[in-house]
Formats: C-alpha cells, sequence, structure tokens
C-alpha cells in the first residue's frame, strides 16, 4: 500500500473534501485511488496539465429528487432518490441501483466513482455511474415495492436510456424491483427499449448468467489469484460474508471449483456449518422463501448459528467480504491472517476499509480489490446490452465463458500493471492504475467536455 498521497495529489484530495463535505465513503473511495496515482502523473504528464484527476473526481451530473408513494394501510410516505452519472468517456453511464436505508448521496458517489475503474477494467464500452434510494424493501408487501419502484421510475425515466445511462440491481434491488421499474419506463416512454435496463428477467431481455455473474466472477478472480502463486481453490476451505446474489453465486462456483465453504451470514448474525454450506437450502432460504439467515441452522442439524457474530473470526483459508462497505476492519485483516487465510477477494464494494487493506498487502497475502474482482457483473450487464441491441439471445454456457475470458483478462492487467509500476502482485495499484488510464487517455481524446 503507498505509504500516502503524492505531494502533487494533496491538494487535488482537499479539494474533494471540501467540495463534498460529510461524504465519508466517497471521501475513502477518492484517497484509495489517488494513493496509487503518483507515478501516473510522472509517466503521463499530460495528465496532471489537463487536470484529468481533478476531473474525474466531480461527477457529470448529480441527481436528486424526491419519491412520494402510498403504502398498504394508505399512508403517504416520502423517499429521497439519487442518480450520479459520474463519467461518460467510455460509454453510456452504467452502475446499480441501491436501496437501503443507508442510502445517501455520499455512499452513491463513492460507489459511482468506484464503478468508473471498474467499467474500465472489463475493457468493454461503458463509463461510470451508480443511483439507488433510502427505501427499505425489507418487511414490504410486493404491491409497496411496485408502488415504489413506479413513482421512482416516473421521475428517473428522464435521465435514461439505453445510449445514455443504463442501471442495473444492486442491494435491495433484484429482478422483481427491475421489472417494475422497467415496466414503468415502458409505460411512460411508450418504447420497449430493452437496453435501458440490464439484470432482467430471462423471459423479457435478461441474459443467461447475469445473476450469477458477480459471483462466478469473483471466483473466478481467486482462481487466477491463486494460480499466480502456484496454488488453486481445490481443497481450500472459505467464508463468504453476506448471502445475498453475490454471496450464493460465489458459493456455488467455489463449490464447484472444489472449495469447502463453512460460513456465510446476514446483518442479523453467521452460520458456520463445517460440513460444507447445502447450496440447495441456502437458495430455498434465501431466493425462494426470503428468510433470513438464522432459517438455515433451524433447518440444518449440527450447524452453528452466532447471533450479531463476527464471520472474520471463523478459520478459514480464502475470505470472500460479498455484503456491503467496511464490514472487514484492521482487526479482523489481522485476526484472518493470523488463522492462515491466504487469500481475500471483494466480491462487495470497498468492503474492507483503509487498515484492512494495508495488513493484508503487508502481510503478502493474496488481495483483489472490489473494482477488479467484483467487475464481472457489470461485464455481463454489458454483454446483455450487447444482446439487447441484437436482438439476440445467447447461451449460459458461451455467456460464462465470455465471463470467464474478461476476468481471466481483468487480472492479467491488473497484474501486469502492478509489475509496470514496480510493485508485482499488488492488485490494489494493477487495477487503480489501468482503469484510471484508460478512462483518462479517453477524456484527453475527447476534449474538454
Amino acid at each position: 500500500m503507498p505509504a500516502g498521497l503524492d505531494e502533487k495529489l494533496e491538494p487535488v484530495y482537499q479539494h474533494v473534501l471540501r467540495r463534498n463535505p460529510g461524504e465519508t465513503e466517497f471521501h475513502q473511495a477518492v484517497r484509495e485511488v489517488l494513493e496509487s496515482l503518483g507515478p501516473v502523473l510522472v509517466k503521463y504528464p499530460e495528465f496532471a496539465e489537463q487536470k484529468i484527476i481533478e476531473r474525474i473526481c466531480e461527477p457529470e451530473r448529480q441527481i436528486i429528487f424526491r419519491v412520494p408513494w402510498q403504502d398498504d394501510r394508505g399512508q403517504v410516505q416520502i423517499n429521497r432518490a439519487f442518480r450520479v452519472e459520474f463519467n461518460s468517456a467510455l460509454g453510456p453511464y452504467k452502475g446499480g441501483m441501491r436501496f437501503h436505508p443507508s442510502v445517501y448521496l455520499g455512499i452513491i458517489k463513492f460507489l459511482g466513482f468506484e464503478q468508473i475503474f471498474k467499467n474500465a477494467l472489463t475493457g468493454l464500452p461503458i463509463g461510470g455511474g451508480k443511483g439507488g434510494s433510502d427505501f427499505d424493501p425489507k418487511g414490504k408487501s410486493d404491491s409497496e415495492i411496485m408502488r415504489f419502484c413506479q413513482s421512482l421510475m416516473t421521475e428517473l425515466y428522464r435521465h435514461i436510456g439505453e445510449y445514455t445511462d443504463v442501471p442495473a440491481g444492486d442491494i435491495g434491488v433484484g429482478q422483481r424491483e427491475i421489472g417494475y421499474l422497467f415496466g414503468q419506463y415502458k409505460r411512460i416512454t411508450n418504447r420497449y427499449e430493452s437496453g435501458v435496463f440490464t439484470g432482467k428477467g430471462l423471459d423479457w431481455g435478461g441474459s443467461c448468467a447475469r445473476t450469477e455473474a458477480t459471483g462466478y466472477g469473483t471466483i473466478f478472480f481467486v482462481q487466477e489469484m491463486l494460480k499466480a502463486r502456484g496454488q488453486s481453490l481445490d481443497g481450500k476451505t472459505c467464508v463468504v460474508s453476506g448471502s445475498g446474489n453475490v454471496a450464493v453465486y460465489a458459493i456455488e462456483k467455489a463449490m464447484a471449483l472444489g472449495a469447502r465453504v463453512i460460513a456465510c451470514s446476514d446483518s442479523d448474525g453467521v452460520i458456520v456449518d463445517q460440513d460444507g454450506i447445502d447450496l440447495d437450502l441456502l437458495k430455498q432460504i434465501k431466493e425462494v422463501e426470503r428468510r433470513r439467515i438464522s432459517a438455515y441452522a433451524q433447518e440444518r442439524p449440527g450447524v452453528s448459528y452466532l447471533e450479531d457474530g463476527n464471520i472474520w473470526t471463523v478459520p478459514c483459508d480464502v475470505a470472500l467480504p460479498c455484503a456491503t462497505q467496511n464490514e472487514l476492519t484492521g482487526k479482523d485483516a489481522e485476526t484472518l491472517v493470523k488463522q492462515g487465510c491466504i487469500a481475500v477477494a471483494e466480491g462487495a464494494n470497498m468492503p474492507t476499509t483503509p487498515e484492512g487493506i494495508r495488513f493484508f498487502l503487508e502481510a503478502g497475502i493474496a488481495y483483489g480489490p472490489g473494482k477488479a474482482v467484483n467487475a464481472g457483473g457489470v461485464a455481463t450487464s454489458a454483454l446483455e446490452m450487447q444482446q439487447n441491441a441484437s436482438r439476440d439471445s445467447w447461451s449460459f454456457e458461451y455467456t460464462e465463458q465470455r465471463l470467464r475470458e474478461i476476468m481471466i483478462n481483468i487480472h492479467r492487467t491488473c497484474y501486469e500493471t502492478s509489475a509496470e509500476f514496480g510493485v508485482p502482485g499488488n492488485y490494489v495499484v494493477g487495477a487503480n492504475i489501468a482503469g484510471f488510464v484508460k478512462a483518462a487517455r479517453a477524456m484527453v481524446a475527447l476534449g474538454l467536455i
């Protein structure tokens, strides 16, 4: 981990702090990238001359609006929604929508900023953006969720389009929510514009393997990190935080490659199944019944349930944080390494604190940052856009193979870039520099816009 900011970049960071007060997650994301970019300004002085870093830290557009809706009791509720269209130098803005009570502008900006570099690493023509609302879908009826989504889209529709801004899902936004959002977009615009949303159902323009893509892509990246060290996933013990879409399909692919996944979690607690997670039972509880993870322990004898537990205390070879930002602290990182963890890969966005990242890198374990590791989701969304544009549909096997090739290429790009800049195997530096340089070159080419 770089010791700190290059002296040329310190004023840029201070300007970001002054310009965006109180947005701590955004500050964290910006600093983490800027700490890698000192050598880039030496190699590419034109980026400093044209203020590329200052420009890339400022969103092209920030949209904030209220979302009034009526609950099942007839009471009017008011939520706030956001769409931050961060950078379109490489293509239309692309990034998910998050529905969670923690959502505010700083979280959406951190996610949108990360999305610029993540999308650049895929090699596909997509820019960076993100959106969401402080609406909490937990405990809401289908009718309430539909009414909320329809109200949100009544404003958002005027800001998106397949050549402008293409949303997808994120925490709290799955196929159900995408359906309601897309349905209202179609109703308002009178256009069946499939490419305006990704993560759609297979019956109405969705892509095979999109549901699995972020989790599968995470494991493909882990596989490449271990391969670079002469190892493999076969026989390794894994723990996966979360039990949503990313976590479930990371578990599925890890198990398919011979790993034994023994723990996962939700916001209430942790299950530990030393015999290996029963994937069918997990999917039934989380995807079909939409119950809490504690139900898994009730259904399967011999499973430990740790209420309010810390999954990072469970000994493992490979740790996969797939829940939310800043869930893995410096103390957690120290615990994992002391217990023999050899690899950490971020299925979630910025799940490791700066102290945790620093500890992993100093310990010399294989550490993959989210902007590289979980890029498979947005990459497969871009593949869905390709299919929609050509009115085509690809098989699951073909789409998964494309995903695998993209993740192998992302790993290679990050590894080679880290070596080029003198820190071989440092995927943080490799991902930050490779993603930034690709977006920066496009910004230079397009002029002052």
